[in-house]
């Protein structure tokens, strides 16, 4: 008998000794799929069950501390969760920690680890999509709300005496541009920069970047939803991670006729300001903080994590030689000087032209720019990147830039999403 319970208790030691610790669990709901990712200080082994009836996704992790899995599970469910119902975590047998997560509906979970990388140890990742994919053109037939600054009416914008003080180079803010002359309804893909696991570049005050690129996204959406002519789809409206190429898909689904993404700069040194706007180029960067930036930028899909076995439709399946490069790229710098003359009048510009580098973002057949608002590594300019009257000022540049665009380039007749009006 005292044999049976030495053995025992000897094998409970042993087990207990090689049982990782899971560091962190964190779990991304959203409309597009819901992502579930555990992170531990090494690569842990795995199974995935799918049951139905009721519908169910089983995960066995192998050789991991029970109790660490149960705590980092603990609340992190809601009820507006779209596909998770709730979960619970149990010991399924000696070393096997099983985690049973109810769901809504049926789904289509996909798996996949990924190495370590940035802040991030070893991240197993779980990913749940719905059965049907949801259609992005839905997006454009929802006209949201729109919300400004208390005490400013839809067509208001901000007085000289305003636009002057925000602007440290005192430059004229540029006359405001024509009425879009356009016979059919532009739509505009808004993409507000990382999200979920990729929280991008952080403020010394703590603010991420993720954040403040969602915020503005929102109010630029709204304004163009405001316009007559226009309509605006978010790529992403939650903080929830969705890789580059995605986005891209995203803007090709509804035929969209321009590409707007939106960042926060960050640099070492804090003293760093201004506004800047890039687009895609062909033979390498417009200068070497470019092609730093773009390094960067396309650095999201790594720390984000894609899941490289996931298939995408055949038609953005490009490269930049299926591009039609030249006419892209004249059409993208037209547009980004428009916008990067506005931005002038609400912030000091970094550059005072339109930079280029190989933004993975930017590679699509349509007119494409990427906006860095400001220097969130800068102290003052992450304030005024908090403030609700400064986001709402760049929301209203960049439309300004845009429509300013289309008045001088008017998109082509199409009654495809016109039709939807």
């Amino acid at each position: 008998m005292r044999a049976t319970l030495l053995a025992c208790a000897v094998f409970a030691c042993s087990e207990f000794a090689l049982a990782e610790t899971i560091s962190a669990i964190r779990v991304w709901p959203a409309q597009d799929y819901t992502r579930v990712t555990v992170e531990s200080g090494k690569a842990l082994k795995h199974n995935l069950l799918r049951i139905h009836n009721p519908e169910r996704l089983v995960l066995d992790l192998e050789d991991v501390d029970l109790q660490s899995v149960q705590q980092g599970f603990s609340d992190k469910v809601s009820t507006s969760d779209p596909y998770i119902a709730k979960l619970r975590v149990g010991r399924f047998k000696p070393g096997v920690v099983r985690v049973v997560l109810d769901l809504k509906s049926d789904v289509k979970p996909q798996i996949f680890t990924l190495a370590p990388i940035g802040e991030y140890g070893h991240r197993l990742v779980l990913d749940i999509y719905p059965v049907e994919p949801l259609d992005p053109i839905l997006a454009l037939l929802q006209k949201p709300e729109l919300k400004l600054v208390p005490g400013k009416s839809a067509e208001e914008e901000p007085s000289e005496e305003q636009n002057r003080a925000a602007r440290p180079n005192n430059k004229q803010a540029p006359s405001a541009p024509a009425a879009p002359l356009v016979n059919r309804l532009v739509t505009i893909a808004v993409d507000a920069g990382h999200g979920g696991e990729d929280p991008g570049a952080r403020g010394r005050r703590g603010t991420r970047e993720k954040q403040v690129t969602l915020t503005i996204a929102r109010k630029l959406k709204s304004l163009i939803d405001a316009e007559p002519n226009m309509r605006a789809l978010l790529t992403r409206d939650g903080d929830y991670f969705i890789d580059l190429r995605a986005r891209v898909e995203k803007a090709g689904l509804v035929k969209a006729d321009l590409f707007v993404s939106v960042h926060a700069d960050a640099f070492v040194k804090p003293h760093v300001r201004g506004s800047s706007v890039f687009a895609l180029s062909e033979r390498g960067a417009s200068s070497p903080a470019a092609q730093s930036l773009a390094m960067s930028e396309n650095r999201a899909d790594l720390i984000g994590g894609v899941n490289v076995a996931r298939k995408r439709d055949h038609y953005v399946e490009m490269t930049l030689a299926d591009l039609r490069l030249t006419t892209q790229i004249s059409d993208s710098l037209k547009l980004g000087q428009a916008v990067l003359g506005e931005l002038g009048g609400v912030n000091l510009l970094h550059r005072g032209r339109v930079e280029q580098a190989a933004f993975a973002v930017l590679k699509s057949p349509i007119p494409s720019i990427l906006v860095e608002t400001a220097f969130i590594s800068n102290p003052d300019e992450e304030k005024r990147l908090n403030d609700a009257a400064y986001q709402e000022k760049i929301a209203r540049a960049i439309l300004r830039g845009i429509k300013g665009y289309i008045a001088k380039n008017p998109p082509l007749s199409r009654s495809t999403l016109a039709a939807m009006r």
